[in-house]
């Protein structure tokens, strides 16, 4: 069944801004755009670049090793190289706490 665990607090991720976290095992990329949160995959379905690290624009993430742009909002790829879409995760906040249903 899923549960929702706190993984961060609004204040650890500034508007525009990711932060990796870690929940069972998986490793989530967590995006502030715009004061709203988003978390998918942090894995590139290309070759398993860290999305975290990539550049963000608006709703767009783009990864850092070969350029495929992913919607932080719902996971879907937006462009090449990769071909599949990431994991996405409901956020919840909680008061001050960030969490992520798993």
């Amino acid at each position: 069944m899923a549960e929702f665990i706190k993984v961060a607090t609004t204040d650890e991720i500034a508007p525009g801004q990711a932060k990796l976290v870690e929940v069972g095992g998986s490793e989530i990329a967590l995006f502030n755009v715009g004061g709203s949160f988003h978390a998918i995959d942090n894995t590139c379905t290309h070759v398993g670049g860290p999305l975290c690290e990539g550049e963000i624009d608006g709703v767009e993430v783009t990864c850092p090793w070969h350029g495929a742009v992913f919607d932080v909002t719902t996971g879907r790829v937006l462009g090449p190289p990769a071909a599949e879409s990431v994991t996405r995760y409901n956020v919840r906040v909680n008061g001050s706490d960030l969490e992520v249903e798993v």
